[in-house]
Parts: structure tokens; sequence; C-alpha cells
């Protein structure tokens, strides 16, 4: 997968600047395309683009397979006529342009979409056409039909009952009755209609974006999590996917052990996979699963690799993590059948943490690359995260979205001695060469792909960091400014790259002006606990 030095940069869709209280499939997407390409890069780092769920979290989506309403642009719906704008332009979306609202977004998105919805109704059929949708969208629901008729059945479900989670269904539903289903069926048509419409439309733009970065040279990498969670339509259409009880409830959960950073280790409660049952299927559901994702993505990042080495298992009901066990995963076995049944897999595999020497060999053995990190080195001894040990098959990176950003680490998660260590190394003037220094460092690696966040190459403190790990509240929001991607910027990150010969070669024209919004409009057209779209408790959100 990895053959040439190149180099990316993280940035995730949500906190691009513009479209409408969070960052959008559309214009704002798309120059943030012509910016990296003015700055010489070949890779779109994004996080996961599923509806965000517990938390705003991207990592703890409804589905592993539907994409975020959120993310749709209005300024596309109303290129196709769906939207008029004063349906959104004029609403609020928040008052602080570098943060993302999610409250607000809860409030109002979907209400905006439904007014798309019904102007979709309001037109068919459309001329000339002999069904009553376009082509494109029998093409979309038979493209996703393993997956969409219990995704769009979940979130009426979900709507009809408070936006509570499936756990607390009236039993039928919860079980997945034939009869009961059948009947929410005929009496919800119209709602059923709404989500696939809601995915058939992040469909397009999505395909629409990607065909627009991959035309002008840069790949996207996404992003999916290893586990689903427990409160999505995967768990609730799983069944034997998952361990779970007669009453279809988790029998175990995911977590992590305890450590030096958690004494009562960290209690994730996802279902955990019955692995047993996928090695009977010939693992179809993560063949499917794969597919879909590499439908999305150019490169897939694994999140939590190690756990198809060995994973935590934690017995339902504890309140804790202390007292689960480890239980083996499927190891190459899964690789294989992913192999044999999509080929070359780029998928990058997400190995941080402690690992036992069983993980490294699983990921030796799989040949994914793996990932390194340099604000993980500094512990004084000669490891493997210090830039000179990285080998040519992984991808480096000065910290993650789950780090501090650089400046903030600096100054306030970074001790005396790795400063001191981190100086001398990188030979770093000072403080105010930090920033420089550390990409240097990343970027002169051997790793043939070095990716760095946004937030670093705008030198931000922790004011814009995107996720604090164990922390329920207030990750997710942070936000570029739209002034932020200057070409200055674009120059200084191409003239940096260059020096460490991972930037593109520069073509022999000039990356376009940011076309007018209606032009770009239209080319894409065509073509505690926060609620969100897939959550609960819609009265914290009318608090704020």
């Amino acid at each position: 997968m990895l053959t040439k030095r190149e180099s990316g940069i993280l940035m995730p869709l949500s906190s691009l600047p513009g479209g409408y209280g969070i960052g959008s499939l559309g214009a704002p997407a798309r120059r943030f395309v012509d910016f990296l390409v003015r700055a010489g890069q070949s890779v779109w780092q994004i996080l996961p683009v599923g509806p965000t769920g517990f938390g705003d979290s991207p990592y703890q989506s409804c589905s592993a397979f539907a994409g975020n309403p959120y993310l749709i642009d209005l300024d596309l719906l109303a290129a196709d006529g769906l939207l008029a704008r004063a349906d959104y332009a004029f609403l609020d979306w928040g008052d602080d342009p570098e943060r993302v609202d999610y409250g607000l977004l809860y409030q109002k998105r979907l209400t905006v979409l439904r007014k798309a919805y019904a102007a979709f109704l309001e037109r068919r059929p459309l001329p000339g056409c002999d069904t009553p949708y376009p082509d494109d969208w029998y093409s979309f629901t038979f493209r996703c039909d393993g997956w969409l008729p219990d995704y769009c059945l979940y979130m009426a479900i979900k709507q009809q009952n408070g936006m509570r989670d499936w756990q607390q269904w009236p039993r039928p539903l919860r079980l997945r009755e034939p009869d009961a289903l059948e009947q929410f069926r005929d009496e919800h048509a119209d709602e059923l209609g709404f989500w696939t419409f809601v995915q058939y439309e992040f469909d397009r733009q999505w395909q629409a974006l990607k065909s627009y970065a991959n035309s002008r040279g840069v790949r996207i990498m996404g992003d999916i999590p290893i586990y689903v969670a427990a409160d999505s339509a995967d768990a609730w259409a799983g069944g034997k996917l998952f361990e779970m009880d007669a009453e279809g409830r988790p029998s175990r959960v995911a977590g992590c052990p305890p450590d030096f950073f958690a004494a009562d280790g960290q209690l994730w409660g996802n279902p955990l996979y019955d692995w047993a049952y996928h090695k009977k299927t010939g693992y179809a559901w993560w063949i499917r699963r794969v597919r879909h994702a590499l439908g999305i993505y150019d490169i897939l990042r694994i999140d939590h690799f190690r756990g198809f080495d060995t994973y935590w298992a934690i017995p339902a009901g504890e309140t804790t993590a202390k007292h689960g066990r480890w239980e083996n995963g499927p190891g190459m076995d899964l690789f294989r059948a992913l192999k044999t049944a999509l080929g070359d897999l780029p998928i990058v595999a997400e190995d941080l943490g402690e690992l036992f020497d069983s993980v490294r060999e699983l990921l030796k053995a799989s040949g994914f690359p793996g990932m390194k990190v340099l604000q993980f080195a500094l512990d004084g001894t000669d490891n493997e995260y210090l830039p000179h040990n990285y080998p040519a098959n992984c991808v480096c990176y000065p910290g993650t979205h789950d780090n501090d950003t650089l400046l903030g680490w600096w100054e306030n998660g970074a001790t005396e001695a790795e400063r001191q260590q981190l100086t001398e190394y990188l030979a770093l003037t000072g403080a105010e060469g930090v920033r420089d220094g550390v990409l240097r460092g990343v970027l002169a690696s051997p790793a043939l792909l070095a990716v760095i966040p946004m937030t670093d190459w705008l030198g931000l403190g922790s004011e814009a960091r995107i996720n604090v790990p164990g922390r329920a509240d207030g990750n997710w929001q942070w936000r570029a400014a739209a002034t932020a991607f200057t070409p200055e910027l674009a120059a200084e990150i191409r003239a940096m790259t260059a020096r460490y010969f991972r930037a593109r070669r520069p073509r022999g024209q000039a990356a376009p002006a940011d076309p007018p919004k209606a032009e770009t409009a239209a080319a894409g057209g065509s073509g505690p606990k926060k609620p969100q779209p897939c959550d609960e408790k819609t009265a914290h959100h009318v608090k704020k």
C-alpha cells in the first residue's frame, strides 16, 4: 500500500469552516481539497463519517455503515431545488464559528432535511421517468440492501420511542418479532422513506467529493472503530454476530484492563463479537463492512487493531473493567478471508498502546503499516516511537486526534524530562521552535507516510484539541477559522514537506481559485450524554 514517500493532513470533516454549524461535504470540503493540492499533500485523513452518538463521538455511532446527516451540505440541496436558502441560512447554528454546537444541530438539522425530503417527494415522478424515483436512487438502495433497511427501521422505531436506547423498546420490536416489524413498516412507511432519503443524499454528496479529491490526486484515509456501539442498528439487528443473551442484551462487553492510567480500567460497553459464529459464516459481515468502507475511503485505518489478536472481555453489568479477562481474537484468519474476498487491502492498523508480542506478530503477518506517534517517544529510552527507529512501512504522526496539539502538549502536558529529551533529540531552539522542530523530525523519518494534524500546522494550543480520551463531554467540537487556510500556509507546508521529498510535484498549472458557491453546489448536486440522530434525552439539548 505504501510505496513512496508522501505526506498528508489529519483534518476532521466536522472541523472545516463553513457548512452551517459544522463542516460539510460541499464547498467547505472542496476548498480544503484545493488547499491540500496547493500544499503538495497526497492524503487527507478524516475521522469516521457515521452518525455521531454518545458524547458526540464519531467512534460511538448508531451504524457501522450509515453517513452522518449533519455533514450533508445544505447549499447542495438548495442547488438541487430541494431547499430555499431561507429554510436554513438564517437559522441559529451557534454563536461561535470555531466550535460545533451539537445541541443546535440536533434540534434543527433534521428539521431542515425533512423539508428537503418533502420537496423531493413533491417532484415525483421526474419528467421522462417511468418510476417514482431517479435511477441512482434504485442503484443506491440495491447497493446498500445489506444494511440500509435495518438502519432506516432502527431510526424510525427510535424516533417513535423518544430516541430511547433500543434495549428500552417494547419487547416485540426489541427482539425483532416479524409481525411487529411488518406492522411498524406498514404504519411508518414515510418515516422509513425519510431515513432512506438522508442516506441517499449523503452518498451522492460523498461520492461527488471523493471523485473530486481523487481527480486532484488526493486520497482519503478514513477510519472505522473495531466495535459497534451498544445502541446501534448493528447491535439490534446483528443477533448471532454478537455475544447476546436470550433477551437480546450483551452478555459481555468491551473495554481495557486496569493500567497506570486507569486503576479501574476502561469500561467501553460495546457488545463483543461472537468470533466463533463469524468464522462459521466465513466472516461475511466483516467482508461486507470492509467492502463498504473501501467504497467510501481510499485508505482504511482500523481503530484498536490489537483487539483482533486479544481483547478484554468484561461481564455485562460490571461497573468497572477490573473483572474482565483476555480472550483470543480471530487473528490472521479474518484477514486471510478479507484478502480472499476483496484482494489487497489498503489498511492502516492502529497499533498504539501497550502491546503483547502476539499483536506485533499479527501486524507483521498482515503486512499492514502500523502507526508511530512522536509524543509517545519521550520516556528516556531508545524506543520505537523515536523517528530514527520508524520502519518504512508505517504512518507517523506528531500526535493523533486523541493527543493534545503539539503546543498544548508542550505547554500543559509534557514533563520537564520530556521537554529536555525532545530539545536535545531535535536540537530545538526553545519553545518557539517546538512546532517546526517536531514536524521536521516526523517528516524526516524513514516512514513512507507522514500525517500532520491541521491543528499543528496552524500552531494552535489546547483550545484546538479534538478529543480527550475518557472525557465524556466537550470533545469533537473544534473548527478551523474561516481564514485559516491561506496561500502562505499552503506554501509553507509544501516547502517543508518538499524538503524531505514528500510533497507532490506541482502540476503544470496553479490550483484553481475557489469556485463561486452556486457553481460548486451545482457540480456536487448532480452527481455526560448528548443526544444525536441516534441518541436519546432530547431535554438535555433543550436546556443548552
